[in-house]
């Protein structure tokens, strides 16, 4: 059993416990739908888009869906990227955020997206969340 995971560069884990293409590599699809724990293990949601920045080639957000019942009702999150940790052990993203504080980041519903390229909506998204470092889980 686990008793303390190392954090490499956003993977939490020993990235050779992956099977496939790499720890490092992965597509955005098959991320899709995976789970998104806090630190000390309670479901947040899951993950239901992965936003790229086409200019920058980059990963910018993960949005995430919170609350709501059977897809009803869920607000969603764009999280920085930087604030995720995927687990490759548990094959789910962990987070530095607890439900409280979830609830009130600015979110959206599935009808009125924000404009993800506003540098003001930026700035508010990513001020909000912080820096955020994921280095184990001490649920485990």
């Amino acid at each position: 059993m686990r008793t303390e995971m190392e954090n490499h560069g956003g993977i939490i884990g020993q990235p050779a416990a992956l099977a496939g293409p790499s720890a490092h590599v992965l597509a955005a699809d098959s991320l899709v739908g995976h789970k998104v724990m806090t630190q000390t293990g309670e479901p947040l949601g899951e993950i239901t888009h992965i936003m790229l920045d086409v200019r920058q080639g980059r990963v910018t957000y993960a949005v995430l869906s919170f609350g709501g019942f059977l897809g009803l009702g869920d607000k969603l999150f764009a999280v920085p990227w930087q604030a995720l940790a995927y687990d490759v052990e548990d094959e789910w993203f962990v987070m530095n955020v607890d439900k409280e504080r979830l609830r009130d980041a600015p979110g959206f519903d599935k009808d009125h997206w924000p404009s993800m390229a506003d540098a003001k909506w930026a700035q508010e998204v990513h001020a909000y969340y912080g820096p955020v470092a994921v280095s184990r889980r001490p649920f485990i």
